[in-house]
């Protein structure tokens, strides 16, 4: 293919500016430019922008830049109509994803394409951008101030997504303006939003002090203090995905294997929230906090990984055993690999005597189940299989 800039897949959340940078590419670049979205568009559709672009390329090398808004929503065979087009140079492809493209884009526009992973903006990133927005003759050119608690409020709801922001600064612009002022109160921001701007203290937006006191209340077995902290991050809009993520991670560190359910309800409420949004997510955010806070405890599972990782950190390690190695591919048999491998499945327990570890930690315990919920049982079980996977040191085969 002629040489020239590669096809781009954006992946970030929303309000990250994606839409924006492809603009900016197709000015920097004198390209034509054309925008999709996967939501609307067809096969037809992009067939047609193929055609138009391999014309163009073919009649004066001037190059399409293609913005494709929501990949992810392509099917296989609308994403392989865009090969022809990338594959030859006539278009520079730039797609737009929430989604993980490992996931989401079929693998031979993944490797013909550079993914850019663009972060959640930061709160001083919003507040930059609420100020320009006021500032700037693009904006409101200056004829509009914004009290600092009221653009606190707008940062925080935004909660890193861009267009959220500026979204609610026009509309409190307006509510603003509509009543002849030329500042912007909290007052005016909250009616203008209709979102209750309940202050986490009085320091101001104490964002991740409550998320921290929502965790902990979980972790203490306290669900009425936990319902309190999900309902004050509910109240300042606080965005549920966040609230969400944060009670995935709170299933499998603090409860893990003493209910194994609770990272299946947790998972499933941060599922159920993408596809709900408010104010009903708060349903849904309620039962998974109260299922958490109400089970019982167990970071063993946590401190399993931690300890594993510190030993191989400390360089405690050392090649798979010969009988463990893959033994599929041709002449691996010729190099020992897979030699002397018991099947679990031959012997009626199920399990069988055999060193599954390196030498190095080849007596290593990292996972201490607690007495807690369902770890009780599974103490008893890893005590009974340790036993029969492990002979005690002095009874093993000298090596």
């Amino acid at each position: 293919g002629r040489a020239g800039p590669a096809s781009v897949i954006l992946w970030g959340p929303p309000g990250t500016g994606k839409t924006t940078l492809a603009h900016v590419v197709s000015r920097a670049t004198g390209r034509r430019f054309v925008e999709l979205s996967a939501v609307t568009a067809g096969v037809k559709d992009v067939r047609a922008v193929m055609d138009d672009a391999r014309d163009l390329s073919q009649l004066n090398r001037r190059q399409t830049v293609l913005f494709l808004d929501e990949i992810h929503r392509f099917t296989k065979a609308q994403q392989d109509a865009l090969l022809p087009g990338v594959e030859n140079r006539w278009v520079v492809l730039v797609a737009a994803t929430t989604e993980n493209p490992s996931f989401s884009v079929v693998a031979p526009l993944l490797s013909r394409s550079l993914v850019l992973t663009l972060r959640p903006l930061d709160d001083d990133d919003i507040r930059t951008l609420v100020q320009r927005a006021l500032d700037d003759v693009r904006g409101f050119g200056g004829t509009l101030a914004i009290e600092p608690d009221a653009a606190a409020h707008l940062v925080r709801i935004a909660g890193g997504d861009a267009r959220r922001a500026l979204t609610a600064l026009e509309a409190a612009a307006g509510a603003a303006l509509s009543a002849g002022e030329d500042r912007i109160t909290l007052v005016m921001a909250e009616q203008a939003i209709d979102r209750a701007a309940v202050r986490y203290d009085r320091a101001g937006d104490q964002h991740y002090d409550v998320a921290s006191a929502l965790i902990k209340s979980m972790r203490g077995s306290d669900v009425d203090a936990s319902l309190h902290y999900l309902a004050r991050m509910l109240e300042a809009g606080e965005d549920p995905r966040f609230i969400a993520r944060r009670i995935m991670i709170a299933a499998s560190e603090d409860i893990g294997m003493a209910d194994p359910s609770a990272l299946q309800t947790a998972v499933a409420a941060a599922q159920a929230v993408a596809m709900i949004g408010m104010p009903e997510a708060r349903i849904i955010l309620a039962q998974a906090v109260v299922h958490l806070a109400t089970a019982p405890k167990s970071n063993a599972s946590y401190l399993a990984i931690d300890a594993a990782i510190a030993d191989i950190r400390a360089g405690r390690s050392g090649p798979v055993p010969a009988p463990l190695r893959d033994a599929h591919y041709p002449g691996a048999r010729s190099h020992g690999h897979g030699t002397g491998y018991r099947y679990a499945h031959d012997d009626p327990r199920g399990v069988v005597e055999q060193q599954y570890a390196p030498d190095a930690i080849a007596d290593a315990e990292y996972y201490h189940p607690t007495e807690r919920g369902a770890e009780r049982e599974i103490a008893a079980r890893l005590e009974r299989l340790r036993a029969i996977i492990r002979r005690p040191p002095s009874s093993r085969d000298p090596r």
